[in-house]
């Protein structure tokens, strides 16, 4: 029953990975912080913008959308996470459900604003994770080349983590890059780089279109395209996994299915859309 419970926790820390900011303000410590604050101290030069490809085209500014997806672990509804894109900002929140939630309650909200080409400006997060009650807040300077982080924890008032590093001209967190995945045209076997940081580490991001397969959710079967996005295993965020998002085949490129696999005892987390709704 223990480790059941743990694999619960581990479980609710990957969803937040995976879908919120990938930013798991409840995950820092003191020696990491430490760890941090000691290598942001070594000047760095400014990351180069990534070369454009052929698989890029010029992002489209998405209508206000909400989407709505289930979330699955090991065939449990352990919760659901709510994408809610506008013009210049975003919004996704993240609720535990059922055996999950009675074991380790979760309840995220992660807010973002971007400027054109969903460059990111600032992020925050409000993580409700247990007895734990953190905020996160990330600034993007595009003049100066610099993200900063900051970490707090609400509950003893206290700083928990905080780190810059420098990033270029215009850098995407994780729902600006899921964006611009979008308003791409993923081609099975061409590949994409996507600047991304979240706020404590900076990295031009491999995007790989890989297969072309068919999915079946709540809403219908779709074709699909499969695209890797090789963010973890210490690039962007230190925890060992795959990502992998399907999007429609077609000008929507719509993510219907998002998945992460790690190794036991996580596993898999699956991400099936079950609502799409446009204002």
């Amino acid at each position: 029953m223990l480790l059941y419970t743990q694999s619960v926790r581990i479980s609710a820390g990957v969803v937040l990975l995976l879908i919120a900011c990938s930013l798991l303000p409840a995950q820092s410590s003191s020696k990491r912080s430490a760890a941090a604050a000691k290598k942001a101290a070594v000047p760095e030069p400014p990351p180069p913008s990534p070369p454009p490809t052929a698989l890029e085209k010029k992002p489209e500014v998405p209508a206000t959308e909400r989407l709505t997806y289930e979330i699955e672990w090991r065939l449990i509804h352990a919760g659901t996470a709510i994408i809610e894109t506008q013009k210049s900002a975003a919004t996704l929140k993240l609720d535990s459900a059922g055996m999950v939630s009675t074991l380790f309650k979760v309840h995220d909200l992660y807010a973002v604003n971007y400027d054109d080409g969903f460059c990111a400006s600032s992020a925050s997060m409000d993580s409700q994770e247990g007895k734990r009650h953190h905020d996160t807040k990330i600034t993007y300077d595009r003049v100066e080349n610099r993200a900063a982080y900051l970490e707090r924890d609400l509950i003893k008032n206290t700083v928990l983590h905080s780190d810059t590093v420098q990033i270029p001209a215009c850098v995407h967190e994780v729902i600006g890059a899921f964006l611009k995945l979008r308003a791409m045209n993923p081609v099975p076997g061409q590949t994409v780089q996507i600047p991304m940081s979240d706020g404590r580490r900076y990295a031009a991001v491999k995007i790989e279109a890989q297969e072309r397969e068919d999915v079946k959710t709540t809403l219908g079967a779709f074709k699909t395209v499969r695209v890797e996005a090789n963010m973890m295993n210490g690039v962007v965020y230190t925890r060992k996994g795959r990502v992998f998002v399907w999007l429609t085949d077609d000008e929507r490129h719509l993510p219907v299915q998002i998945r992460l696999r790690m190794s036991f005892p996580v596993g898999s987390v699956t991400l099936q859309l079950e609502k799409e709704e446009r204002f």
